[in-house]
């Protein structure tokens, strides 16, 4: 242990107090003598150990509607001296500061504050100042103060004192100050979004916590690292430990399965789907997904956006497959599904509610909105003499949700609810079309009467008259080309239905 300092006098003011009477009980058997303030104090005192209120120590009372409570030189100075300054041990002395050897504190609740939907009277109120130059100063001075900035930090603590009693080493010191400096700069990020979410973005801060450490990175060659609170969203049952990898596929899963209403599986390779399918029954959904793509299926992400049944995990037991995702399983699904020892499940919890991207790019990195934009009929401009059918509509805009979801060059086959094919990730438009039309006749599907949907515009005409020799009679795409009227052309020519929808749906 190097550096050890004894542990004099705490400073204690906290909002969560859940856990704190074990550290309180150690620290007092240990002789500590507490400082504190308001609720804290009284919190204290109610376990019988004897406590001095910070007024007393500064001679102010908490003033201004309790804003101004711990900032006076008698406090901050009792934490920023350094015991090793003779200079600072005699001001000290000169002006009765006594030592503080522990910060305890946290902060108001800014953020739980904006999601609650509160005025932003009631939010600028939660903008903490005492609490954040506390954690501040005692960060600061690591070399001879503790700071413990959340109660995520009162395990690490409560460990310390059972280890070595109120005594800290300059290597817990120096952890604890780095974790505080992240609470800060967290709290400080949430606080800059909210205003800069208001006035439109002068800069980004991104501040995320939960850090978890991958086995490795997209590769093995690479360290991976995801920071986040998973465990919010998803609920693990089984299976081994989540990878990179497998992440990007439970995003891609997640944002596209909420597209659905009707019973859907969706199975997923690389961020795309390779089969989907929307059923009265799951059991039948997954029939008809795992159809569209038998041989990809293989190592692939499942998400249902029903509960899975003992029926419908038996015939998904049949494959190899990574993660399964669903609202929820019966028990006789569970043991089936378990059988596999290293098959990851999770129950998905909440819906994504995250609305922004981030790409780091050269030296800097994108941001944008996620693309939540819902095709709908209305949405549809016929172009084309002949008016689709509602089937037909049905099965366009069915096809543009999967397309949108689809690495760009995308193509996507549709009909009935069910996903045929698709090309995806191609440097061209014809060539996309062509993979999916390969695919799915490779997997015996009839392409006679389905519909296509593109995620961008169809520069040429070539894109439809390969859909035509392929039997595909209804095409949907954004629009946009100054050579639209090709295209256009073509399906009149040929009685195909064209429509257009307005929005396109790239995505690298």
């Amino acid at each position: 242990m190097s550096q050890v300092k004894k542990i004099k006098t705490a400073l204690v003011s906290v909002f969560h107090k859940d856990g704190l009477d074990e550290i309180l009980k150690m620290l007092h058997d240990d002789g500590v003598e507490f400082l504190s303030t308001g609720g804290t104090r009284s919190f204290i005192e109610s376990l019988g150990y004897p406590c001095q209120a910070v007024e007393d120590l500064t001679g102010y009372p908490s003033i201004l509607g309790g804003r101004v409570k711990t900032l006076h030189p008698k406090v901050f100075g009792g934490i920023l001296s350094r015991r090793s300054l003779e200079e600072d041990c005699k001001q000290t002395a000169q002006y009765e500061i006594p030592e503080i050897d522990l910060v305890i504190v946290d902060l108001y609740p800014f953020t739980q504050t904006v999601e609650s939907g509160a005025d932003e009277a009631a939010i600028i109120e939660k903008i903490d100042i005492g609490g954040i130059s506390l954690i501040r100063a005692a960060a600061k001075n690591f070399n001879d103060v503790i700071i413990v900035a959340s109660k995520a930090q009162y395990p690490v603590l409560a460990e310390m004192l059972r280890n070595h009693g109120a005594t800290s080493t300059l290597e817990e010191r120096k952890y604890l100050a780095k974790e505080a400096f992240a609470v800060s700069s967290g709290y400080d990020s949430a606080i800059f979004n909210y205003f800069d979410a208001a006035e439109g973005p002068s800069a980004m801060r991104v501040a995320l916590d939960g850090e978890k450490k991958m086995r490795y990175g997209e590769n093995p060659h690479q360290p991976g690292y995801f920071f986040g609170d998973f465990e919010a969203m998803f609920t693990q049952l089984h299976g081994k430990e989540i990878s990179y990898n497998n992440l990007l596929d439970i995003d891609a899963a997640v944002c596209l399965i909420s597209e659905f209403e009707a019973p859907t599986v969706a199975i997923l390779k690389h961020n795309n789907a390779c089969g989907l399918a929307s059923r009265d029954t799951l059991l039948q959904a997954w029939t008809d997904a795992l159809a569209g793509d038998p041989v990809s299926a293989f190592g692939g992400v499942i998400i249902c956006n029903r509960p899975v049944d003992a029926a419908t995990a038996q015939e998904m037991n049949k494959i190899f497959f990574e993660v399964v995702i669903a609202p929820e399983y019966s028990n006789e699904a569970l043991d089936i599904l378990e059988q596999n020892k290293n098959r990851i499940i999770l129950i998905q919890k909440q819906p994504l509610k995250t609305t922004r991207q981030f790409r780091s790019v050269l030296n800097g990195a994108l941001m944008q909105q996620r693309d939540t934009k819902v095709v709908t009929e209305a949405d549809l401009t016929v172009v084309t003499k002949r008016t689709p059918t509602p089937e037909q509509i049905a099965d366009m805009l069915f096809a543009n949700k999967i397309v949108k979801h689809s690495k760009s060059n995308a193509i996507v086959l549709a009909r009935n609810g069910q996903l045929l094919a698709s090309g995806v990730g191609q440097t061209s438009r014809v060539d996309a079309l062509r993979q999916a039309i390969a695919k799915a006749k490779s997997f015996g599907f009839d392409l006679k009467g389905a519909a296509m949907a593109s995620d961008a515009f169809f520069p040429f005409a070539d894109c439809v008259e390969i859909a035509h020799e392929a039997g595909i009679e209804a095409v949907i795409h954004p629009g946009g080309s100054i050579r639209d009227n090709e295209s256009i052309e073509f399906c009149d020519a040929h009685d195909m239905a064209m429509v257009k929808s307005g929005f396109r749906h790239f995505k690298h």
